[in-house]
Formats: structure tokens, C-alpha cells, sequence
């Protein structure tokens, strides 16, 4: 019988070109259907909250797929687990319904950007595949302000890089919250979904805000506009981490929140 079990992972994103599967490069959505792959005999198609990018890391995705397998799903973890690179890790799998979506069925997701704001980089720190580097100080102060204008309901057509398939560009932004954690900023972004590199647009806004190029009012502006070009660089993909994805309490109740 074909059960729909859910997946939450976590993955360093250096070595992979993004989530989705590609012919030709290693990505994480294609190691993971190899590993069910060589487990059932036969393929098996997995489904991914969140298409990150090559480089982007994760906390908490979330994937689903399809499978006979009839095992209990604690040996069926332990069994994928054991088959998995060093820089990917199954960190909970459950029973979902048979209608359950990553994807389609999530309600909010939380990504948080690491910028090293100092003069040396975060090799120190062996840090430098998981942070920006932005040796010019930036003033935490006006990088808040202009923040406040990304909160709400907004069309963020001016935040988007090109490529993107989807058509509609209005997206719901919960909360944009910056602190300093010892030479690091550090910038979460909750909201109801988000476009193709749009957080890390966000971020290239915010640095050069932060660096006195631009005043807050800028990411209102831009806004406004809907025009990519007046917005900052696309922040490097290393800084990036997805750290979980939400679903409605009657998902959760399906199969067991984490």
C-alpha cells in the first residue's frame, strides 16, 4: 500500500547546485530519490518545500514522497539516514496524509542571512561558507528602518530576479528582525512564501542601506516601482539558510508537528 511520508532535513548547501533535480550535477532532491532509489527497487519522486538555490543551506526542509515501503517509520529513517552524504541529514520523518503537500500546503517560512561586518573575513571563525562578507561598516540603525517597509502584504516584482515561472508577485512579509551577534548581522525574514531570490535581493538592499548609499525610504521606493534594477546586488547564496516551513495546525495534527 502507497503511503505519503513527510521529510524535515537539514543540509549544507555548498556542495550541491540547489534543491531541485538537474541531469549532469549533484543536487539535494537528486541524492535523496537515489537513496529511496537503492532502498525500494524502484524510483521514487520526491517533493520539496523550498527550491533552494546552489549554495543555500537548510535547517529544516521539508519533503514528501510517495512509497510502499511498509517498514515502521523509525526504521525507515534509520535506514535513510545510515545511506546519506556527510553534508545532508534526515532529522525527523513521520506518517502524512495521502493529500499532503510540502509545497502547496505550507502556510510560512523562516530564512535568516549571515553578513560578517568586519574587516576579516570569517575564515577565523571557519565560517566562510555560511557568511557574506562586508568589510564596510554598516550602521544597524538605518538597516532596521528601511526593514519596517518590507513588513505587510506588498508586490515584491522589484525584489525578483528574472526566471522566475510564477506570475503572481504579491507575497506577505511577517517580520524582518536584524541583531548583531558579535561581528555578524544577522537578518530574519518570516512570510507567507516568497519569489525567486527575493530574500536575498532584500539583503543587497539592506547592505546598501546599511553602507549610506541609500536612505531607508529606498526599499518603499522600490516597492513602488516594481523595478529590479532599482534595488541592491543579490546577496551571495552562502549566507542563506531556509530554517523551517510551517503548515496549518490540521497538517500538523495529520501527521505530528515537529
Amino acid at each position: 500500500m502507497e503511503r505519503n511520508v513527510k521529510l524535515v532535513l537539514a543540509y549544507e548547501g555548498t556542495g550541491f547546485h540547489g534543491w531541485q533535480r538537474q541531469a549532469g550535477v549533484r543536487t539535494v532532491q537528486g541524492e535523496l530519490e537515489e537513496v529511496l532509489r537503492s532502498l525500494w527497487g524502484e524510483p521514487v519522486e520526491l517533493r520539496g518545500a523550498s527550491r533552494t538555490d546552489a549554495g543555500v543551506h537548510a535547517r529544516g526542509q521539508v519533503a514528501a514522497a510517495l512509497m510502499r515501503a511498509s517498514i515502521p517509520v523509525e526504521n525507515l529513517a534509520r535506514a535513510i539516514g545510515d545511506r546519506l552524504a556527510a553534508d545532508v541529514a534526515l532529522l525527523h520523518a513521520s506518517e502524512a496524509a495521502r493529500d499532503f503537500h510540502p509545497a502547496r500546503d505550507a502556510r510560512g517560512k523562516l530564512y535568516r542571512y549571515r553578513v560578517c561586518n568586519a574587516k576579516c573575513g570569517p575564515v577565523a571563525d571557519l565560517a566562510a561558507r555560511f557568511a557574506w562578507h562586508v568589510r564596510y561598516p554598516l550602521d544597524l540603525d538605518r538597516m532596521r528602518a528601511a526593514a519596517a517597509g518590507f513588513v505587510g502584504t506588498h508586490d515584491f516584482a522589484g525584489f525578483e530576479s528574472q526566471g522566475s515561472p510564477r506570475q503572481a508577485t504579491v507575497r506577505t512579509v511577517w517580520r524582518v528582525g536584524l541583531r548583531r551577534h558579535g561581528q555578524d548581522i544577522l537578518c530574519d525574514v518570516e512570510g507567507d512564501g516568497f519569489l525567486y531570490n527575493q530574500v536575498r535581493n532584500m539583503i543587497g538592499t539592506l547592505v546598501e542601506i546599511g553602507r549610506g548609499r541609500w536612505p531607508p525610504e529606498r526599499v518603499s521606493e522600490i516597492l513602488a516601482a516594481g523595478d529590479r534594477q532599482l534595488a541592491g546586488p543579490t546577496a551571495p547564496a552562502q549566507g542563506l539558510c531556509l530554517q523551517w516551513v510551517r503548515y496549518p495546525p490540521a497538517v500538523d495534527a495529520a501527521h505530528g508537528s515537529e
